[in-house]
């Protein structure tokens, strides 16, 4: 009898265990992620600038001479 209720407590511990969700684990793809968001944001606000820099160097040099 007491072998039976120590099987059944064992089998509940386990059960209760098993179907708790902890916390989600550490992903570090996600901070990757993150970091070609960032790169990418960089390079679209960027672009405005590259394109005045480019204007100004043709200006500066003309490709005819």
């Amino acid at each position: 009898m007491k072998l039976s209720n120590i099987f059944f407590f064992v089998l509940v511990a386990v059960f209760a265990v098993a179907s708790v969700s902890a916390a989600p684990r550490w992903n570090p793809f996600k901070k990757l992620e993150r970091v070609g968001q960032h790169i990418r944001d960089g390079i679209i606000k960027a672009g405005p600038a590259v394109e005045v820099i480019g204007q100004a160097n043709s200006i500066a040099r003309p490709a005819g001479k």
